[in-house]
């Protein structure tokens, strides 16, 4: 597909009020394509972190009955989208709150298909209160730790406590004290093949290490993972889901026979973290734009706002990135800054007060709680604009 260039979206985008944020749509529609061609014949299930606008997500299932479900990052966020018609909804991180369960409950008594996340008894048993005081069995999903130990390094991310087949076997022994609770799933996502690029420009020696202990790591996690369901399975019969992976690790993990699902959310938006990965190179549907205002010396031109620095370990890789005009930077000294953002560029373009710098963003869905509404833009023009969780009033987390 044809490459953007500033000239491009500076005409698509003109008389409107900065700063905004965007959707290429014909790109966008391309990795809806792409990402189903990388899973072969696994369910994709749509992690919503990484979307947070409801039209947007409505679009990627119509595409294809093989996205199926939604990934929630909070259970009153999958409560709110099973109001809105949305079902097979599984939360992705525990929820203890037993109101926030009580609705979880509430909504399952209706007919919605709900899951919760556990990995501890204290999960089980908190649930299983709300579900007796409901008189409704709430479904479960078990979330089993993919993260690789060797010798000296911990390869991953601290997530669920469920490490080994005795842990998981522990858990498994105690599931008859909570008939109020279905274990119905299980998730295991392996963050450090997923969400770590291999292939960081610049980074030669360390993008080598990284793909020997990914290697590694998933031979391991295979073997775990397949005695868990295997387990699993033989405890509590038929599971509705086997879900694992993410954008960075869609080729991997479709191979594994027992996973039924990979998650995928980023992937669809391209923000700047997963430009840097070997084996797969999405395009870049979201941008956000922000207006020059000043110019305080030759080739600087500062921008108001644009500060939207992406959550996790405090590094550059963070920072929104200038994307067009081509040859744009970040002002060592201030970067992207809340109220205000310098440039340099030293292009051939003729910049003037009033003309957009467009970004990148590092992380995907995160953008969205800047912004209200996303700009639709298809075929060289605004089509439509739609609401964000933010637009829509909702903020989980």
């Amino acid at each position: 597909m044809e490459e953007r260039t500033y000239s491009y979206y500076k005409a698509v985008f003109e008389g409107e009020e900065k700063p905004f944020a965007y959707i290429d749509l014909d790109f966008f529609d391309q990795n809806i394509k792409d990402i189903l061609e990388r899973a072969k014949d696994k369910k994709i299930r749509i992690a919503s972190k990484s979307i947070r606008c409801v039209s947007l997500m409505r679009r990627i299932l119509e595409y294809s009955p093989q996205y199926q479900g939604i990934m929630c990052y909070s259970a009153l966020e999958a409560v709110w989208l099973s109001e809105l018609g949305f079902d097979d909804l599984l939360v992705a991180y525990p929820t203890f709150h037993p109101k926030h369960i009580e609705q979880v409950g509430q909504a399952v008594k209706k007919g919605k298909k709900i899951y919760l996340m556990t990995d501890k008894i204290e999960h089980l048993k908190q649930i299983n209160q709300v579900g007796a005081q409901l008189k409704v069995k709430i479904p479960i999903c078990m979330d089993v730790d993919m993260s690789s130990t060797f010798p000296g390094i911990y390869f991953g991310v601290y997530r669920s406590s469920l490490n080994t087949i005795e842990a998981v076997e522990q858990y498994l022994d105690h599931l008859s004290d909570f008939p109020f609770v279905d274990l119905r799933g299980i998730m295991g996502y392996e963050a450090q093949i997923a969400g770590v690029g291999n292939n960081v420009e610049g980074q030669g020696v360390k993008n080598t290490v990284i793909r020997m202990l990914q290697k590694r790591s998933i031979r391991e996690i295979r073997t775990r993972r397949t005695a868990i369901v295997e387990l699993t399975k033989e405890r509590v019969g038929a599971l509705d889901f086997v879900n694992g992976g993410g954008t960075g690790s869609i080729e991997i993990t479709r191979r594994e026979e027992l996973v039924t699902e990979i998650a995928a959310g980023s992937g669809f938006y391209m923000p700047t973290l997963f430009d840097s990965y070997e084996h797969f190179r999405h395009l870049p549907s979201a941008g956000y734009a922000i207006e020059i205002v000043r110019q305080p010396k030759a080739h600087v031109y500062t921008c108001l706002g644009g500060g939207y620095v992406a959550s996790g370990p405090l590094n550059i890789n963070k920072l929104p990135q200038p994307y067009l005009p081509k040859g744009c930077e970040l002002y060592p000294n201030e970067m992207a800054g809340e109220v205000q953002t310098p440039i340099y560029y030293k292009g051939n373009l003729s910049l003037k007060l009033g003309d957009p710098i467009f970004f990148r963003h590092s992380k995907a869905g995160e953008l969205c709680e800047r912004f209200n509404e996303l700009l639709l833009v298809q075929d060289g023009k605004i089509i439509e604009k739609t609401t964000t969780y933010r637009g829509d009033g909702q903020c989980f987390l």
